[in-house]
């Protein structure tokens, strides 16, 4: 299925990801982002990899205030589109 890039501090998100069949990785840097289809940032500063200056075509989904099942299907459905 689908590589994801996901922060490190989004277990819930991770597993809720790893759950519905998702390849899932830690987002440290802007290099951990190559080859994903999406990411999901904490949005502490949602550009501070530099993940939203094209390093990926998906979606950088910010997860501050969504829960985990709000945060995939907010990515599914931007991945779709």
């Amino acid at each position: 299925m689908a590589k994801i890039a996901v922060e490190e501090s989004l277990s819930a998100v991770r597993a809720a990801l790893e759950e519905r069949g998702y390849d899932v990785v830690t987002l440290r840097s802007e290099k951990d982002a190559e080859g994903c289809l999406g990411c999901v940032v904490t949005g502490q500063d949602a550009n501070v990899l530099g993940v939203q200056d094209a390093v990926i075509a998906g979606p950088v989904i910010d997860a501050r205030g969504l829960s985990a099942d709000d945060v995939v299907r907010e990515l599914e459905e931007r991945i779709k589109h």
